[in-house]
């Protein structure tokens, strides 16, 4: 993979670039969620606008009825999502492994699907071709994503199972243009992640991701994962932390060295009513802006905040318009965009960590 890592800061955190079949990347890079080939409420175009480069969608949701046909037929996902720049797709893991009736075992993984009750297998060979269909730029392996609170007899086993099936995955001829990365588990265990680290470093992969956080573990402990296993990872190819998606987290794992972000909350909390802004998150639908003639940014420059008052968005949501949920997610991917572009410029000029403090202190007076 074309990753070029152009600065490095004092602190230990990254600044790079890769390259895939649909454009170049700027890293640190936050990647909005199209769970199911599209983002809720929100055009592919606006999307762009706001300034994101990678979209991710999901394995398991992409496979539930038709919908993987559909992505065939309309000849992949770039063209399904009106979407023509880098899409990463999961692998399925952290859906599957998050249903009740699952059977695990050295094969695969045994469920129901949710919507139609369907029993399935999902093999790491199974997961690859989906992932091959869709077409997707980077193509995540198979993994056991486990529960933070997993005791150390089994997390270790599923370091084991989770090696097994990326080597399987690896083995897997994926389409020209695809890149695959491989992913880290072993829980909140120092000493399992360094081993899976080490083993699945082992695999040719094109980059690494850390996954089984952010399922719970809270702060303090996804620092330390993370902490432990990104000093284990190349420094010549990609990181990518899955699912952590709060600014602050963000900040913190940038810190630790980390690359790549994707999280539902920023669009999730818009539709919601919450929105992201330098000074904190805001509940557009709390009273006191009922009368509240300034954008929701003052610092933002974002369609919604150029045009739409406090009061015009809580009005949209009260009065149950989609155009509420459309505005506020442009705002949320726009703020989680121009946090990743001045991050970047942060390292490059060598004061990430003076960055990170001030933007906090500024940022958590209303959190």
């Amino acid at each position: 993979m074309q990753f070029k890592l152009l600065a490095k800061d004092r602190s230990g955190a990254r600044r790079g670039e890769f390259t895939t079949h649909h454009g170049t990347v700027q890293t640190p890079a936050f990647m909005p969620v199209g769970t199911a080939g599209y983002v809720h409420s929100t055009p592919a175009r606006d999307v762009a606008e706001a300034g994101a480069e990678v979209l991710l969608a999901n394995t398991y949701h992409l496979s539930l009825g038709d919908r993987l046909a559909s992505v065939r037929y309309m000849g992949g996902l770039h063209r399904f999502m009106g979407w023509d720049r880098t899409i990463l797709t999961d692998s399925g893991g952290f859906q599957v492994f998050s249903l009740p009736d699952r059977v695990i075992d050295d094969e695969g993984v045994t469920f129901s699907y949710e919507e139609d009750g369907e029993k399935v297998t999902l093999t790491p060979e199974k997961s690859m071709e989906i992932q091959r269909d869709l077409g997707a730029d980077i193509v995540m392996a198979f993994d056991e994503c486990v529960s933070h609170t997993a005791d150390r007899n089994y997390v270790g086993k599923s370091v084991g199972l989770t090696t097994a099936w990326a080597s399987r995955c690896r083995d897997v001829k994926l389409q020209d243009h695809q890149f695959l990365f491989g992913i880290v588990q072993g829980g909140v265990f120092d000493d399992l992640r360094r081993r899976s680290a080490k083993e699945i470093t082992a695999i040719p992969f094109d980059g690494f991701a850390i996954g089984g956080v952010s399922v719970g573990e809270g702060f303090d402990l996804m620092r330390r994962v993370v902490g432990v296993t990104a000093p284990c990872l190349p420094e010549d190819l990609p990181r990518y932390l899955m699912g952590v998606g709060l600014p602050e987290d963000i900040l913190e794992a940038v810190h630790l060295g980390m690359d790549m972000f994707d999280c539902v909350i920023p669009t999730r909390y818009a539709r919601q009513g919450t929105l992201f802004t330098r000074t904190g998150k805001l509940r557009i639908k709390n009273k006191n802006f009922r009368k509240d003639r300034y954008p929701l940014d003052t610092k933002c420059s974002c369609y919604t905040c150029r045009t739409f008052s406090r009061m015009v968005l809580r009005y949209l949501f009260f009065s149950g318009d989609p155009l509420a949920e459309t505005l506020a997610t442009i705002h949320n991917i726009t703020f989680y965009q121009d946090l990743m572009t001045d991050i970047r410029s942060a390292i490059e000029e060598n004061r990430f960590e003076s960055f990170k403090r001030e933007w906090l202190e500024i940022y958590k007076k209303n959190r």
